[in-house]
C-alpha cells in the first residue's frame, strides 16, 4: 500500500483560509496552493547577489565548500579538453570520473565546477572564484576555437559516433549538458559573455547532430543517459530568444517516458532515477518558456508520485540508482546504495519550479525535508561529498576523495553547497515570500526594502524578520507555516500577537504599510512524529519537526578506504552486511513519545527506547563518523484474546 498519510499530507497541506485584521492597514490570510496563478506571473527567486547568509550552519557549510573549490586548479581541470582539441598540456590530470580514459571526463571539470564557482561567487561575492571561472571559460573558448566546429568536450566526437552506431558508450550527451549548463551559469550569474557564445555554439552543434537521423534511431539513442539536454537547450532558447533551440530541445524528448506521465500513469519501475528526473526538469522549463500546459501536468504528476509513493523519509529516492519496485512498495529496499545524492539535488530543483507556479507550501515543506535531511550532512569538514545515502542499519557516511573520484554527486554537491541562498526568499510583484528559515539578509534595492531573517533554526523553533524600509509601502509578506508544526504556531507583528494564524501547511500573508524597524516574530513548535516505510508499516522512522532522527550506533570504521573512496568506485571496499534494524519498544500504532524522549529541544538531543537498550538520537544531518540507523523495526501488535 502507498503511504496514504504522506500522500494525504501532500494533497491537503495547503490549509484553509483564515482572515484577521490588525488595525486599518493590515490584513492577514492564508493562501492555498489551489488558487489560480497570479496575473502578474509566477513567483520568482531573488537574484543570488540580493541575499547573503548570516553566521550559522549554512554559511559554515558554504565556506567549507568554497575552500574545496578553491583547492582545484584550472590547468588540471582543462587538461583533457586541451588534449582533445590538440592543444599541449603538461598538467597532471585529475582521476576517477575525470581521468583522461573515462568516458565522462569533463562533466565536472568543464561543467559542475563552472556552475559551482558561478553560484558561489554570486551568492557570496567571492571574486577569487569568479576569476577561476573566467579563466576556465577562456581555456574552453580556446579549445572550441581550435576544434573549429562549435563542438566542445573533453573527449572526441568519436563517442557520439558510437552512440549513433549503437555501440557501447557511457553517456556523451550527459557530459555535454553539464558543460553547457556551467557555461550558461557563468553567463547568467557572473556576466561572462564569452560563456554564452561558447554555449550557443555547442547548442548549434547539438541541433545539427540530429539532422539526418530518423526519429526511430534518435529514440534508440535517447535510451542512453543524456542528462538535462532538453533543459539546457530550452534555457538557451529563453536567453537568446531563438526558436531553433526550442526545436533542438524537442529532439531530446521521449514520448515513451512522457506520455504515461501526461496520462497520470506511474510506469517508473525499473527506470534509472537520476537519468529521468532531469528530463522532467526540462519538461517543466518547456512549460515555462512555451506555455504548453501538458508539460506542467507531466511535471506536477511526476513530482507528486515520486514524493508520495517512491521516497524515503529523508526526502530522496532509489535503490541501486533505480526505482526497483511498484509505487508504494519500498519494503525490503533498505541498503547501502539508497538515495543517490544527485537525485535529491534534481528533485529539489523540480520542487522549486513547481512552487513558483503554485505558491503551494507543500513543495517548500518537501524542499526543506530534503535540504535538512539529505543535503546537509553529506559534506565532511574537508568539503568532500557523498554518493549514496545508506539507509540500512549500521552503515556510515563515505565521501569522494579530493582528487581521485569526481562523481556526478561530487558535482551536484559542490553546486548545492554553493546556492543555499537561492530559495530562502521569492517574490511576486511587490510581495515577498519567506520560504526557508535560514539566517540571511535580503536586500531588495529596487524596492528600498531589507529583510533580515534572524534565527538559529532548527535549534530555535521559529524565526524573526526585521524590516528596514527606506520607502514605506503597502506590501504583503508571506511566511510559510510548515505542515509539520502544530496548531500552537503563533505570529507577532511588532510584539503584538495576531489573532489568527494560517493552518500548518500554508502561507500566512500579512499585508500592511511596512515601516523601518517593523518586526515579524514567528513561533513554530516542533513535535515528535513517525513515518512508516511505504509498503511496510512495521518499519518506521522518527522525526522532530522537519528533522529526521537517526540512532547513534557507535563508532564507524576507521580505515580510509571505507570513509574516503580513492577511485571512481561509489561503494567502499569489503562492505560488511548491514546490521539488523534496532527494535523499538512500541507497536507501529504507538504514539512516538511513548518510545522517544526529547532530552533537550534546544540541543536537539533525544533518546529512543530500543529492545534491551536505550539509543541516543540526533538529527540525521549531525551524524558524522558514527554508524547509524534511520529506520526502526516496530514490535508486532499484540493479538486480542
Amino acid at each position: 500500500m502507498i503511504d496514504r498519510s504522506r500522500r494525504n499530507f501532500l494533497k491537503t497541506s495547503a490549509g484553509a483560509a483564515g482572515l484577521c485584521l490588525i488595525g486599518p492597514s493590515a490584513v492577514v490570510h492564508a493562501l492555498s496552493g489551489d488558487e489560480p496563478e497570479h496575473p502578474a506571473g509566477r513567483l520568482v527567486p531573488f537574484p543570488l547577489a540580493s541575499v547573503r547568509l548570516a553566521p550559522g550552519i549554512f554559511r559554515e557549510q558554504a565556506e567549507i565548500n568554497t575552500r574545496y573549490l578553491d583547492s582545484l586548479t584550472v590547468d588540471r581541470l582543462l587538461h583533457s579538453f586541451r588534449i582533445t582539441a590538440g592543444i599541449a598540456s603538461s598538467a597532471t590530470p585529475y582521476k576517477g570520473w575525470e581521468d583522461p580514459t573515462c568516458e565522462l571526463r569533463g562533466h565536472f571539470a568543464g561543467g559542475h565546477y563552472l556552475s559551482a564557482v558561478a553560484l558561489s561567487s554570486a551568492a557570496s561575492g567571492n571574486t577569487v572564484l569568479k576569476s577561476r571561472g573566467d579563466e576556465l571559460v577562456a581555456g574552453l573558448a580556446a579549445c572550441q576555437k581550435k576544434i573549429g566546429t562549435r563542438y566542445l568536450s573533453a573527449y572526441p566526437t568519436e563517442l557520439f559516433e558510437h552512440l549513433a552506431q549503437g555501440k557501447s558508450v557511457w553517456a556523451p550527451f550527459y557530459t555535454y549538458h553539464k558543460i553547457m549548463a556551467g557555461l550558461l551559469d557563468m553567463y547568467l550569474l557572473t556576466g561572462n559573455a564569452d560563456a554564452l557564445q561558447i554555449a550557443e555554439g555547442m547548442g548549434q552543434w547539438a541541433h545539427e547532430y540530429f539532422w539526418g537521423i530518423s526519429a526511430d534511431q534518435r529514440q534508440r539513442m535517447l535510451r542512453t543517459e543524456y542528462g538535462g539536454m532538453n533543459e539546457v537547450l530550452i534555457n538557451l532558447a529563453a536567453i537568446t530568444k531563438k526558436d531553433r533551440y526550442i526545436d533542438a530541445a524537442h529532439f531530446f524528448e521521449q514520448p515513451g517516458f512522457l506520455d504515461p506521465l501526461a496520462e497520470r500513469r506511474d510506469e517508473l519501475q525499473g527506470l534509472h532515477a537520476n537519468t529521468h528526473v532531469p528530463k522532467i526538469i526540462g519538461a517543466a522549463r518547456m512549460y515555462e518558456v512555451t506555455g504548453d500546459r501538458r508539460y506542467r501536468q507531466i511535471a506536477e504528476y511526476f513530482l507528486e508520485e515520486v514524493l508520495t509513493a517512491r521516497n524515503y523519509v529523508i526526502g530522496n529516492t532509489s535503490l541501486d540508482e533505480h526505482w526497483k519496485t511498484a509505487p508504494g512498495k519500498l519494503g525490503g529496499t533498505l541498503g547501502w546504495t539508497n538515495a543517490e545524492c544527485c537525485v535529491a539535488y534534481n528533485l529539489m530543483k523540480l520542487e522549486r519550479l513547481v512552487f513558483g507556479w503554485t505558491a503551494d507550501a507543500r513543495w517548500m515543506d518537501e524542499y526543506e525535508r530534503s535540504l535538512f535531511n539529505c543535503r546537509l550532512g553529506t559534506q565532511n569538514a574537508q568539503g568532500l561529498k557523498q554518493y549514496f545515502f545508506p539507509l540500512d542499519a549500521g552503515y556510515w557516511r563515505a565521501y569522494h576523495s579530493p582528487e581521485e573520484s569526481f562523481w556526478c554527486c561530487t558535482g551536484t554537491g559542490v553546486e548545492e553547497f554553493a546556492k543555499f541562498t537561492d530559495t530562502i526568499f521569492f517574490h511576486r510583484g511587490g510581495d515577498v515570500y519567506v520560504n526557508q528559515f535560514i539566517a540571511a539578509t535580503l536586500d531588495w534595492k529596487d524596492e528600498g526594502l531589507v529583510i533580515e531573517q534572524v534565527t538559529q533554526f532548527p535549534q530555535e523553533q521559529g524565526t524573526t524578520l526585521k524590516i528596514k524600509s527606506s520607502r514605506p509601502a503597502a506590501r504583503t509578506i508571506h511566511v510559510r507555516i510548515p505542515g509539520w508544526t502544530t496548531e500552537e504556531a503563533a505570529v507577532k507583528v511588532n510584539g503584538r500577537p495576531l489573532e489568527a494564524v494560517a493552518d500548518p501547511g500554508s502561507y500566512l500573508a500579512i499585508r500592511r504599510v511596512w515601516q523601518d524597524g517593523d518586526t515579524i516574530s514567528v513561533s513554530l513548535p516542533m513535535q515528535l512524529r513517525q513515518e512508516p516505510l511505504p509498503g511496510d508499516d512495521s518499519v518506521t522512522a522518527a522525526l522532530y519537526g522537519p528533522l529526521v532522527l537517526a540512532a547513534d550506533l557507535g563508532a564507524g570504521p576507521t580505515d580510509t578506504p571505507n570513509r574516503v573512496i580513492h577511485s571512481g568506485d561509489t561503494v567502499p571496499k569489503n562492505l560488511p552486511a548491514a546490521s539488523p534494524l534496532p527494535k523499538a519498544t512500541a507497536a507501529p500504532d504507538a504514539k512516538t513519545k511513548q518510545w522517544i524522549q526529547v532530552e533537550s529541544a534546544p540541543e536537539l538531543r533525544f533518546t529512543a527506547a530500543g529492545e534491551g537498550a536505550k539509543f541516543p538520537m540526533m538529527p540525521m544531518y549531525r551524524i558524522a563518523d558514527q554508524r547509524y540507523s534511520v529506520y526502526w523495526q516496530m514490535q508486532s501488535p499484540k493479538k486480542q484474546s
